[in-house]
């Protein structure tokens, strides 16, 4: 048996180790209880709650709803569609929401443009001017004024949004009369500016745009640019306009779409027929066949409606890319 110098075998020692009594032959005393010590772990996390999934079971309430609401947008454009191939004696003769005997759709679009010397063609380059003055000034305003009530501070700013709020809250028809008084003592009746001066003006749009620029462009990242010494005006153009191109796009196509089919100010500003917008120029259209003697022209008149909508389509597919969010994300660190 091997034993260590204190004249003990392993055995005992091992036994004695187990007992709590010292290898020596002294006793140690009761045994300790052993107390477990935690392990030094990281601080605990709140567990975030699960957001529970979405149903993938389609709701037949909404779902029918959505198709009420999709056959009311989509029933007036397919018939509008559809009738604009027929000619005259179709379009009376045949039903509405079916072709005719012949597609008539190139033909009826070279009649309508060549119709009454090209009346239809002065008609949208009217149109253009002045949506491209009337819109495109409307949405500059819009943005610059947003822009500095909602960044700047300065006496009256209160005051300056009750009086925006209360101009979107006033229709526009109530404005059409003394506009029409104002700019007839002014000698600007029946001329172009009667219409785009006061489409100009767009509270709805400066509202949307003082708005989002308060939440889409950080106080700090404009502080930022002023301490590395960027002036206001370079601040704007390289940090903050293209921040806003959502906003500004927004307000733009609204604009667009009031100044294109915009028929009550020209009707009251608007007598000379060479300065017609092409609201008014289909209506002009639509009368004649009520008049002792006049043509009926339906069919170019579906056909020019046609033609009509078609480029606010096309705008609205083309930008509708610049609708989006999150641009300024990141930007700032909290």
């Amino acid at each position: 048996m091997i034993t260590d110098p204190t004249g003990l075998s392993a055995d005992t020692r091992e036994r004695a180790a187990h007992s709590g009594a010292d290898p020596s032959g002294t006793t140690a005393g009761p045994p300790r209880p052993s107390v477990a010590q935690p392990p030094h772990a990281a601080p605990r996390r709140r567990r975030r709650r699960a957001h529970p999934p979405l149903d993938p079971r389609p709701s037949v309430p909404l779902t029918l709803v959505t198709g009420l609401v999709l056959v009311y947008t989509l029933l007036p454009l397919v018939w509008l569609v559809i009738n604009a191939t027929k000619d005259q004696e179709d379009l009376l003769d045949s039903f509405g929401l079916w072709l005719g005997k012949d597609v008539q759709l190139w033909d009826n679009i070279s009649r309508t443009l060549t119709y009454d010397d090209g009346a239809f063609v002065r008609w949208t380059l009217n149109t253009l001017l002045y949506v491209a003055a009337g819109a495109g000034g409307a949405t500059l305003l819009a943005v610059l004024g947003g822009y500095a009530l909602a960044v700047y501070e300065f006496p009256g700013r209160r005051a300056v949004f009750a009086v925006v709020i209360g101009a979107v809250a006033v229709p526009g028809t109530a404005l059409a009369v003394p506009t029409f008084l104002m700019f007839s003592g002014m000698g600007l009746a029946n001329t172009p500016w009667a219409v785009i001066i006061p489409s100009l003006i767009s509270p709805f749009g400066l509202y949307l745009m003082w708005v989002f620029t308060a939440q889409a462009v950080p106080a700090e990242l404009l502080e930022a640019a002023r301490i590395d010494g960027a002036g206001e005006l370079r601040i704007f153009f390289r940090i903050a306009l293209p921040l806003l191109a959502p906003g500004t796009v927004t307000v733009l196509l609204f604009s667009m779409v009031a100044t294109w089919n915009n028929y009550f100010l020209p009707l009251i500003m608007i007598k000379d027929p060479d300065w017609y917008p092409l609201t008014l120029g289909l209506n002009a259209w639509s009368a004649q066949a009520r008049t002792a003697g006049g043509e009926p022209v339906f069919d170019l008149i579906i056909t020019g409606s046609l033609l009509t909508i078609a480029p606010i389509v096309v705008v609205f597919l083309l930008l509708q890319r610049y609708w989006q969010s999150g641009l300024a994300a990141g930007s700032v660190k909290e």
